[in-house]
C-alpha cells in the first residue's frame, strides 16, 4: 500500500494554459503550431486552450516543460502547472446537465 501511495506523489501531470493573440495571419499560424507541437508531444487537449500530458516522473515532466518552453510561440501568455497523481485524482470535474428526450409513454418513463 506504501508503494501506491508513493507513486501518487512520484507520477505527475502538466497542465498547459495558454492564451495567444490570433489577429494575424502570423499569429495564427504561430498557435495553430504549437498546439501541433503540443499534439505532438503527448499532450490531450482538454479545452482549446487548456492542454494535459501524463508523466511518470518528475524527471520526465521537466522534459517536458522544456519542450513546451521551446515551441512556444513569440507572443502571448503561456502558465505551466504540474501537480502531482494524487493532487490530480482530487480533481473534481462537473458538466452541465445532459439533454434527454422526454418520455413519450408511461413505461419509457420507468427507465428514464
Amino acid at each position: 500500500m506504501s508503494e501506491l501511495r508513493l507513486n501518487a506523489y512520484r507520477i505527475m501531470w502538466l497542465f498547459v494554459f495558454f492564451d495567444l493573440p490570433t489577429n494575424t495571419k502570423t499569429e495564427r499560424r504561430h498557435a495553430a503550431q504549437f498546439r501541433k507541437a503540443l499534439e505532438k508531444d503527448g499532450f490531450t487537449m482538454m479545452q482549446y486552450s487548456v492542454y494535459v500530458r501524463h508523466c511518470p516522473s518528475k524527471e520526465n515532466l521537466e522534459v517536458h516543460m522544456k519542450r513546451v518552453r521551446r515551441s512556444m510561440p513569440p507572443s502571448g501568455f503561456t502558465s505551466l502547472l504540474a501537480v502531482t497523481d494524487k493532487q490530480y485524482g482530487d480533481m473534481k470535474n462537473f458538466w452541465g446537465p445532459v439533454e434527454r428526450a422526454r418520455p413519450e409513454t408511461p413505461q419509457q418513463l420507468e427507465f428514464f
